[in-house]
């Protein structure tokens, strides 16, 4: 049995550009997944209806609160300080 202990374990805050121009910001555990799901616009409503989405930044997390704490910094960011950290 193959051990997948820890992989779970590791969080990310993410930053979405969406087709319309505006940013989603959002946290998961499984990046490849969550990220495939907001292209088939099953993961969010807000991106379902703005698709395509790209993702345009990503910042690891120690655990889920640090993640949280983080996606609720940059929700409270303004556009220009979103745009900054995508450069």
């Amino acid at each position: 049995m193959k051990d997948n202990a820890g992989v779970r374990d590791r969080w990310f805050c993410y930053l979405l550009e969406c087709a319309d121009g505006t940013f989603y910001a959002g946290i998961s555990n499984a990046l490849d997944r969550r990220l495939a799901m907001h292209s088939q616009g099953v993961a969010s409503k807000y991106t379902r209806t703005r698709l395509p989405v790209k993702l345009v930044y990503l910042e690891p997390q120690r655990d889920r609160a640090s993640a949280s704490r983080r996606e609720l910094q940059i929700k409270k960011m303004s556009r220009a300080r979103k745009r900054a950290l995508t450069h």
